[in-house]
């Protein structure tokens, strides 16, 4: 209770409903997903957080000013990811810890995050990789997870920033060098094979299932979102190719 303090953590009034029991070891707790909320009021997102007919809940919510709620206690499965792989991990409640963010989202006027949240995010997040014993490369966003489903965090949040700090991973390519690569240099098929079985070794899960050109097209924005924030179109060019290569 006093690291929460520490790193401004308030219990919410009133625990959400929205988990499962029995209480998990803390051994199983694998992965940080980060969210957004993708509603247009924060009151409204928190209060279907905690509301027992939608369903979805998550362990953290970062409001716009900072502060951060807690919803369910780390040790329960919270439902904020539902349909989801990584790895050879499915359905990702069961070894998670989610984070919303209050962000409209592309949906409603999608906005930068602001300063306040992500210093509390950095905070929450020392804290919870340190607490679990989280990899780098576990700490991932709701569309790595759920590329055909999800846009969250989105472009706008600063993974690449975070990686600075430690807290993510992150390609160590220039992106003025390789930026000279993209959207005109298109990739083979052979090419594109080997940049699809590149992101199934970096944790992009059920490849096999992305055989159709929609949704490689998702799995592809999904990445760029993550990877290749200031251009996001889902074309496979050897921009992405190169990342790929270097996240490996």
């Amino acid at each position: 209770m006093k690291m929460y303090q520490k790193i401004g953590v308030k219990m919410a009034a009133s625990y959400s409903p929205n988990f499962s029991l029995p209480k998990r070891p803390k051994k199983r707790i694998k992965f940080l997903i980060i969210h957004y909320t993708g509603m247009k009021k924060e009151i409204d997102a928190i209060r279907r957080l905690q509301d027992p007919n939608f369903k979805v809940s998550s362990h953290y919510l970062i409001k716009r000013n900072g502060e951060i709620l807690n919803l369910v206690p780390d040790r329960y499965k919270a439902w904020h990811a539902g349909v989801s792989s990584w790895k050879y991990f499915k359905l990702l409640n069961k070894n998670s810890i989610g984070i919303e963010i209050t962000n409209p989202g592309h949906q409603y006027g999608y906005k930068n995050f602001s300063p306040k949240q992500i210093f509390s995010l950095k905070k929450l997040l020392n804290f919870l990789i340190k607490k679990y014993g989280i990899k780098k490369n576990c700490i991932l966003g709701h569309s790595d997870i759920s590329p055909g489903r999800k846009k969250d965090p989105g472009e706008k949040f600063p993974w690449e920033m975070l990686a600075k700090k430690k807290l993510v991973f992150w390609h160590n390519l220039d992106r003025k060098k390789i930026k000279k690569f993209r959207n005109q240099n298109l990739l083979t098929n052979f090419e594109q094979n080997i940049f699809l079985k590149n992101l199934n070794k970096i944790g992009y899960n059920d490849i096999k299932g992305f055989k159709f050109h929609k949704n490689i097209k998702f799995l592809t924005l999904a990445f760029q979102r993550r990877f290749r924030q200031s251009l996001v179109n889902g074309k496979i060019d050897k921009e992405c190719l190169l990342i790929s290569k270097s996240l490996l």
